[in-house]
């Protein structure tokens, strides 16, 4: 059998190099960006393997360019590393670089595309964007959940002070504020909520939702997504890709989806100011504009794509603080001179704390989220700066890049939030060497609940302790995971919180 698919492959081999070579004849020619010399079929994938994290992608930007192409395999992959670049991709170009490309792994997670995050733009696209906003992207939105937001935030604060070793020899904070994530967004999507780490529903949801993130941002599957030669050897791995995402999607409709619903048919209509949003998204679906599994995919998006990401910044926020013991002392004289000393810290407050804004704004400048951004195609042949752009290229905006590279930023891989308190520079994209949420018709929406819970959480946890490493250590590990769009950290970090009177 092994023998079969061994000659079997080795004959479609050399029927594509046939077909290349043909093709290569007969095609126009492109002015296309600078790169690694191509091999046939294989292309760049031998020289600069799967790994295609921001760093390795920054080292390959200073070799070729502020714009390079990659020949993975089959796939045209151009890399943009410049703010003008950036912005014809984001902005200027925003149509005809609007688009997503394909991926083996995300195909299954996202049925193919039914989602908002990565399907290809066009009319469901915007369909899915509208249905999204109204119950999860608006500032009433905020209003509406803000003090929701703030009693979450106080309880994993009352918790932590409640654990002896928080103050002696640390905990994982990051565990209590998985759950306050995952209690702001379910609140908000079903009107639930979890009462511990150790509800059962609760550790099912998270280990299926860590699946998934952890087989999708790895670059294992790499190889098989470039190659199609390449795909049987992938046959397990998408196995257990598909094993997860029906988990996940069972679980979601079974335990959220038609709970909301049995709910809502027992007690009749509800006012506007009582629907979240699951009711919003149900009512698309009753009028037809979207179908069953489209309301499944969009409460996909929101458990990755708004709580992960967020919980990683956070993360990253409290390791900064931890390791510069004088900007948290910073922060913390802000929040008492402007609001006063054991003034708990509330949404509308966010705004006005200048030092606080810029702790937030330093902590996605040094370790962005997604710092490659979610890919951009163009579906027609296009043009970018002086290069021609074949149709369906993979675009990577190195967006950490242009936010850490020195041409534009001084001392970039030091955290000095005060770089921040000078300019205007906003993590809207108002500067696009500075595009944490991207910019355009594809940046991402959760910006606007983002940086509040993030100031929100930091500022609570900042009012309510001295944060320190653990025992013995000077500082937290802040060594970094790229993934194939994430950013988060290695290992999460001990941190002892005492309590401040």
């Amino acid at each position: 059998m092994e023998l079969d698919l061994f000659k079997g492959l080795v004959a479609l081999f050399v029927a594509l190099v046939g077909l290349i070579f043909l093709s290569k004849l007969r095609s126009k020619k492109l002015k296309l960006p600078p790169g690694p010399l191509a091999v046939p079929i294989f292309g760049n994938w031998l020289q600069v393997g799967d790994d295609l994290n921001h760093r390795n992608l920054s080292d390959l930007a200073k070799k070729y360019g502020e714009i390079f192409l990659l020949k993975m395999g089959q796939r045209n992959l151009v890399v943009v590393s410049s703010p003008d670049l950036a912005k014809e991709v984001l902005h200027t170009q925003g149509v005809e670089f609007g688009s997503r490309t394909r991926n083996v792994v995300f195909d299954i997670f996202t049925g193919k595309g039914q989602d908002m995050v990565f399907t290809v733009y066009g009319e469901h696209w915007r369909k899915m964007r509208r249905i999204m906003t109204v119950p999860f992207f608006t500032n009433k939105v905020v209003q509406q959940y803000r003090f929701a937001w703030e009693s979450e935030i106080a309880s994993a604060v009352e918790d932590i002070k409640k654990r002896p070793e928080s103050s002696t020899t640390g905990i994982v904070i990051r565990r209590r504020l998985q759950l306050m994530m995952y209690n702001i967004m379910y609140k908000m999507m079903f009107d639930r909520r979890f009462e511990s780490e150790e509800d059962p529903l609760f550790l099912r949801l998270r280990a299926l939702n860590g699946e998934r993130s952890r087989l999708a941002q790895s670059f294992d599957y790499n190889y098989g997504d470039f190659i199609p030669i390449l795909r049987p050897f992938l046959r397990g791995y998408l196995k257990i890709c598909k094993e997860v995402k029906e988990r996940r999607l069972t679980l979601f409709k079974d335990y959220f989806v038609e709970e909301r619903k049995k709910m809502a048919s027992t007690r009749g209509p509800v006012s506007l100011n009582e629907k979240v949003a699951i009711d919003h998204i149900l009512e698309a679906q009753d009028k037809g504009e979207i179908n069953e599994d489209n309301v499944l995919y969009i409460v996909e998006n929101i458990n990755v794509a708004a709580i992960e990401t967020t919980l990683w910044s956070m993360e990253w926020g409290i390791a900064e603080i931890v390791n510069h013991p004088e900007i948290q002392q910073k922060i913390r004289d802000e929040l008492d001179t402007m609001l006063g000393h054991g003034v708990p810290i509330t949404e509308p407050d966010t705004i006005r704390l200048p030092y606080l804004q810029a702790v937030i704004k330093e902590t996605l400048r040094l370790h962005m989220a997604i710092p490659l951004l979610v890919p951009h195609m163009n579906l027609n042949e296009a043009k970018l700066g002086s290069y021609d752009i074949p149709a369906e290229s993979k675009i990577l905006v190195n967006a950490w890049w242009l936010a850490n590279n020195p041409e534009w930023w001084d001392k970039p891989d030091q955290f000095i939030p005060e770089r921040f308190l000078d300019d205007k520079i906003e993590a809207s994209g108002n500067d696009f060497r500075y595009l944490p949420f991207g910019v355009g018709r594809r940046s991402c929406p959760g910006i606007i609940l983002a940086l509040p819970i993030l100031a929100l959480a930091i500022g609570r946890l900042i009012q309510s302790f001295e944060l320190l490493p653990p025992p013995g250590q000077s500082k937290v590990d802040v060594s970094e995971k790229g993934g194939q769009f994430s950013l988060h950290i290695l290992n999460h970090s001990v941190v002892v919180a005492k309590p401040i009177a």
